[in-house]
């Protein structure tokens, strides 16, 4: 059989790279998130484990699946099927079916829960090299903001001490596991160890047992707030594209407000777990500042991130349930994924060359590649321009937060019929639709689209774009020159460049544009 590979919730049917692939799909995704287009046919922009739960091929227990990759079609219809609503796609470039892997595939995944499942390679691994290794799909950069306060008191403190090494072993740290680092709260946080500072269990438990009580009053909020700004840099060894976690362990409540805190770590797309301990008594309520103190806190109040244990003692049940949490990747809804962190910024040609059929082309085009990225609020967001030799604003970045809103606002766009003056055009946007958002979190995407010679220059204007941040990709239809592509593409030229003859060949460039974005922000990103 084949070896099959470890997959997300959330990985689509165009980041495979092979015909037919054996893939595990982990437990428990939450159905509500996934994007499937199709039935038995699935257009590839669908997640794959969404895809086959909706075929019946597997449970939300997960398991193996074999996936084979088909040409595109018109057409994908919608169905509800096993607590998924696939939704309606009228064309899409490739295509892809899912089927049971084959049965020793099965078998093997079966046994195991999504902690631990490992692909097969048919070759037992040498114990020593995987030891060093680690857990391979347990994938976080985690700290562990422990109680130091006077609250817990010492002896607390050391049976605190004694369930984190237990969850440190579990959770099979190592070069390519996951990487720990702990942050005592007492009066003012303290950074202990960082990410970078052990990559070995045996390391980590010898640092834990090291720690020293500080005491002082719990003022978890200034701690975690310290936490998400200071802990995960590149040089405190946190990893890119790795998602990084807090697990606040609190004994009763915390001394200070909580909200802000849980604020800044969001922002900084970082996932807060609250670990509470010995939860406030009845008559001890009084005492507490903020009653929803943990709601205030975590990533999202959905019930994932928060966890209770009733005392310090006989934790040790505890430990595998948290541990399977925290390597539950595809359920960190606070990590910053090039699906949520970016504002795209389409650049319209609507001039009198391409003609108001090959115009809608573009429109679906544009519509093909918005439809990727998970627009909302605090998600990705999409603006649109327009130009001939004028320049107009079909919406902002702030104008539409929802999927839905943005894709029937670009289904409204009306073609202009002009000119082509793409120079000043670029310039608007980066002014009027990019400066707006300059200082916001999101990453900066242009997509110039066009079909034709500009009667202006173009270098200069695509060059002070990407100085303000701004990645630009070209997309020339037709009679788009080469050179003005190039010069207006970022670097490197060659992957930010595309072109085709006709506007039907522009949808079959959409999975290329949207796994070039995904590099691009992966590089740029910590």
């Amino acid at each position: 059989s084949l070896a099959s590979t470890a997959i997300t919730c959330f990985t689509r049917g165009l980041d495979l790279r092979k015909g037919t692939e054996d893939v595990l799909c982990p437990a428990n995704c939450p159905l509500w998130q996934f994007y499937v287009f199709g039935d038995g046919v699935y257009a590839s922009l669908s997640s794959i484990c969404g895809a086959a739960i909706h075929r019946g091929v597997i449970t939300n227990a997960g398991g193996a699946v074999r996936v084979q990759t088909l040409p595109g079609q018109e057409n994908y219809p919608a169905v509800n099927a096993n607590g998924i609503q696939s939704q309606v796609l009228s064309r899409w470039a490739s295509s892809f079916s899912v089927t049971p892997a084959s049965k020793d595939t099965a078998l093997e995944a079966v046994g195991r829960s999504v902690s631990t499942a490992r692909p097969s390679t048919g070759k037992r691994p040498k114990k020593t090299l995987d030891k060093k290794a680690g857990n391979k799909d347990c994938k976080a950069d985690i700290a562990f903001l422990i109680d130091g306060s006077y609250n817990i008191g010492q002896r607390r403190f050391n049976l605190q001490k004694n369930f984190l090494g237990k969850v440190a072993v579990m959770l099979g740290i190592g070069i390519e596991g996951p990487h720990v680092g702990v942050v005592q709260a007492s009066e003012h946080p303290k950074i202990e160890f960082y990410l970078k500072n052990f990559t070995a269990a045996k390391e980590v438990l010898f640092a834990i047992k090291e720690l020293g009580f500080r005491g002082g009053n719990s003022n978890t909020g200034k701690a975690l707030k310290h936490t998400a700004q200071k802990f995960f840099s590149l040089e405190n060894g946190a990893r890119k594209g790795i998602p990084k976690i807090i697990v606040v362990f609190l004994d009763g409540w915390p001394s200070d407000d909580l909200e802000e805190a849980g604020i800044v770590a969001r922002e900084f797309g970082v996932n807060v777990f609250i670990v509470s301990v010995a939860k406030p008594t009845t008559e001890e309520l009084g005492m507490v500042q903020d009653i929803g103190f943990v709601d205030k806190a975590v990533c999202r109040t959905n019930g994932f991130f928060s966890y209770q244990m009733p005392t310090w003692f006989g934790t040790t049940k505890y430990v595998k349930p948290l541990v399977q949490k925290l390597c539950s990747h595809e359920q960190m809804l606070c990590s910053k994924t090039c699906y949520n962190s970016i504002n795209i910024g389409f650049l319209i040609d609507g001039s009198s060359s391409v003609g108001e059929s090959n115009f809608r082309l573009m429109l679906d085009f544009v519509s093909n590649i918005a439809k990727a990225f998970e627009i909302s609020d605090i998600g990705s967001k999409v603006a649109a321009v327009q130009f001939t030799y004028d320049q107009r604003t079909e919406f902002g970045f702030t104008d539409y937060v929802t999927k839905e809103k943005v894709l029937s606002a670009i289904r409204n766009i009306r073609y202009m019929s002009g000119g082509t003056a793409t120079g000043d055009a670029i310039s608007f946007t980066v002014r009027n639709v990019f400066g707006p958002v300059k200082d916001g979190p999101n990453k900066n995407f242009l997509i110039v689209l066009t079909d034709g010679q500009s009667y202006d220059d173009v270098r200069g204007p695509a060059a002070a774009a990407q100085k303000a941040g701004i990645t630009v990709f070209s997309v020339g239809v037709a009679w788009a020159p080469l050179d003005d592509l190039k010069d207006m593409a970022s670097e490197p030229r060659e992957s930010h460049t595309f072109f085709t003859r006709e506007f039907t060949g522009l949808e079959q460039m959409v999975p290329d544009i949207i796994r070039s974005i995904c590099k691009d922000f992966l590089d740029s990103k910590q």
